[in-house]
């Protein structure tokens, strides 16, 4: 057996991402020089399944070239719900906070593994999820309906059976964002969030859904970009670069062995401050293994020339890289070899696949009010559609596709459809022909217009159906004289079939918000 040089060790503790779908040469190149041995894929990376295919294949061709011992690892964020990367060839699969509402656990094993069989088909390897964040708090702008709720015991049984499923699927899986990203109103994407409590609270709440996971065999954890003041002093040191939540925490205290990885380092929360070249470092010397850089390859060839310059100045240690490299090893020899990639199949989206996912969607609607159910096909509503959802920065613009209207078209014919107006002028003259209005809402908790508009439809009269397409806390901002008030938890085109089919009185809704709502 050859010996592995330092170089080589580098490599395996990058992931890197890159535009295209297909290698680009530049990329090509990196992986060659450096020896890289990890790749996330964005919607910027994924056509048809036969694209994606091909991708993952030149990919896995180009490491083989190098005599790499086992295969790239290649992750996406494949949530799912509202935040998916992939959808062509794939099934529509509910998210975390839908799954939940269903009450019925095993429905996150059997959407793990459909996701983990269909990603594999396709030469992906690696998801990042399941979301262990506590959801406890309504203005958190970035998690929400990722999470399985505020409860950290079903969101501890949730999760494991999610991650167990992915498994099962075939699927390295990532727990995150550790150690929880549930209590805060700051998107570590576009700042530095503060999490104030003490230790004895994050064991009770935040850390329990990690902990149970980690006892259950987790692969990967993710950490979070955020300050926890209880286990770092430092106030610009977020939980990625600290020793004491890393190895103090993570590794010694909750005994994870595993592959610790970096959220993508490319955050403003890294990026703006340490920097994120530098942050690489100093998140390898908290006893991270995997420093996740997801765009720029001037900062991914930086990032490893940095780390090489930190270990010949002693600033890092050979046994630190050695540690980390050794981890990555363990989990692919755990996992992969490059013969069996070969024999992988296409099967993709299946109709069995199809029919599960539908029954998760129905049972997860959430009928908050129902004095006005069911709807009278015969009569004319207007329906008020949001023009656009208000994403995230984790999100993809690509799968943001609103279809109220044609989802309800399906339950009844006398329906006008318009676009959610963007002021209240002209309301009065829009709707002065229906009497009864169907409005779908999109985070209107933290969007006031959207509210506005609810508001200026009940003070001419109307009779108003609201249909929440996310956030399930919007019911707390609506008029008390909203008479039906549906939760979704996502816009997904299925969930939304589920709805109408509720609404006209088709199916009985049996959801349950995992979330504790005050109206």
């Amino acid at each position: 057996m050859r010996t592995v040089t330092l170089e080589e060790k580098l490599g395996q503790l990058f992931v890197v991402g890159f535009d295209g779908k297909t290698v680009p040469k530049e990329m090509k190149e990196f992986i060659e020089k450096y020896h890289v041995g990890n790749i996330i894929l964005f919607s910027r990376n994924l056509g048809t399944p036969e694209e994606v295919k091909a991708l993952t294949t030149e990919l896995q061709q180009v490491a083989a070239s190098q005599q790499q011992e086992r295969p790239l690892l290649i992750c996406v964020d494949q949530e799912n719900g509202i935040v998916r990367r992939l959808s062509d060839g794939t099934t529509l699969l509910p998210g975390a906070m839908a799954t939940a509402a269903t009450n019925e656990s095993d429905y996150a094993f059997e959407l793990g593994k459909i996701c983990g069989k269909e990603l594999m088909e396709l030469g992906i390897n690696w998801n990042l999820a399941p979301v262990l964040d506590v959801n406890n708090n309504a203005d958190n702008p970035v998690i929400g309906v990722r999470s399985f709720g505020e409860n950290p015991a079903k969101v501890a049984e949730l999760g494991k059976k999610s991650m167990l499923g992915l498994q099962a699927g075939g699927m390295v899986t990532t727990l995150k964002h550790f150690p929880g990203h549930g209590d805060t109103n700051v998107d570590s994407h576009l700042g530095l969030p503060t999490i104030p409590h003490s230790l004895e609270r994050l064991e009770k709440v935040e850390l329990v859904p990690f902990k149970a996971c980690i006892e259950a065999g987790a692969d990967t954890v993710m950490s979070a970009h955020i300050h926890f003041p209880a286990l770092e002093k430092n106030v610009d040191t977020p939980a990625t670069l600290s020793k004491n939540v890393i190895t103090g925490l993570l590794r010694e205290k909750l005994g994870f062995d595993g592959v610790v990885t970096t959220d993508c380092m490319e955050m403003d929360a890294i990026s703006k401050t340490i920097g994120t070249e530098k942050g690489a470092v100093a998140a390898l010397q908290a006893g991270i293994d995997l420093v996740m850089i997801s765009h720029r390859l001037t900062r991914q060839v930086g990032a490893i020339e940095e780390v090489k310059r930190a270990l010949a100045v002693g600033e890092l240690t050979e046994e630190v890289i050695d540690a980390a490299f050794e981890r990555v090893m363990q989990l692919k020899r755990k996992y992969f070899t490059f013969e069996a990639l070969e024999s992988t199949s296409t099967q993709g989206s299946t109709k069995s696949h199809q029919q599960t996912a539908e029954e998760v969607y129905q049972k997860s609607v959430t009928v908050e009010k129902g004095e006005a159910l069911p709807l009278s096909k015969e009569e004319r509503f207007l329906v008020l559609e949001p023009r656009n959802p208000q994403l995230t920065v984790a999100e993809d613009a690509l799968n943001a596709h609103l279809a109220l209207g044609k989802a309800l078209q399906s339950f009844s014919s006398s329906l006008e459809i318009q676009p959610f107006p963007k002021t209240l002028d002209g309301i009065e003259a829009l709707t002065k022909n229906h009497q009864k209005i169907i409005v779908g809402l999109v985070s209107a908790s933290q969007d006031p217009k959207q509210v506005e508009v609810v508001e200026k439809l009940i003070s001419l009269g109307k009779e108003v159906s609201v249909i929440g397409m996310r956030s399930p806390y919007d019911i707390q901002v609506m008029p008390a004289k909203v008479k039906t008030y549906l939760n979704t938890y996502e816009f997904s085109y299925p969930a939304l079939v589920a709805a109408g089919s509720i609404l006209f009185g088709h199916t009985k809704a049996t959801g349950k918000a995992p979330v504790t709502l005050e109206y």
